[in-house]
């Protein structure tokens, strides 16, 4: 799992990231091509490369472009709500939020556990809604 401090550009973290991902995912195809949300700051022709090279297809909004969306498609929504949210989540554990550990690989630690723990929770309410009569 790539990671740095608060302060850092995101930019230098893409390829780490796209590369550490542990789960296999299937191939992609015309049919069900794998995207990937990014923010403003991967708008540059190297960051399209990326992730291209990783088997992506990009989907970067220019400036300007998701306030135009808004304003002329009722009920729209960014792409990155699901990216946005989990950040939230991880936000709702104070050692990340407010970074107390100096060491890298106590950081880590905290963040994979909080990763955990979101999931278990996650897993943990889908199995009893669906096991609930009604």
């Amino acid at each position: 799992m790539a990671h740095d401090g608060a302060h850092r550009n995101d930019q230098p973290l893409l390829e780490p990231t796209l590369e550490s991902i542990p789960i296999e995912r299937p191939a992609p195809t015309p049919e069900r091509p794998q995207g990937l949300s990014l923010d403003r700051g991967y708008d540059s022709p190297p960051m399209h490369a990326l992730a291209i090279k990783h088997g992506y297809t990009p989907h970067i909004r220019a400036r300007g472009e998701e306030i135009k969306l808004k304003a002329s498609t009722p009920g729209w929504r960014a792409r990155r709500w699901v990216v946005e949210a989990t950040h939230s989540w991880l936000n709702r554990n104070r050692g990340i939020l407010i970074r107390w550990c100096k060491k890298d690989e106590n950081h880590l630690a905290l963040l994979q556990l909080a990763a955990g723990l979101i999931a278990f929770k996650k897993a943990h309410r889908a199995l009893l809604a669906a096991t609930q009569p009604g």
